[in-house]
């Protein structure tokens, strides 16, 4: 799994939690820590969140073999 791939599978997670918690609990947690949901920095990250969604659907259609482990190659 690429960096890129690694990176936005967080911003997935970073986001499903949110929408768990205010399913739940109707806190919004991102727009807690930015300021509200029309502050700047709180909308960047309904964006980046959005977009890595988008490019997590790529996961959905790559081969079995693309996503199993090497057991060849060497991890440190």
């Amino acid at each position: 799994m690429s960096t890129l791939q690694r990176f936005a599978l967080a911003l997935v997670i970073i986001g499903a939690v949110n929408w768990g918690l205010i399913g739940f609990f109707q806190f919004d947690l991102v727009a807690t820590i930015f300021g509200g949901q029309n502050a700047a920095l709180a909308r960047i990250v309904y964006g980046l969140v959005g977009l890595s969604g988008l490019y997590c659907l790529t996961l959905l259609f790559k081969p079995t073999e693309e996503l199993s482990h090497d057991p060849d190659r060497a991890t440190t």
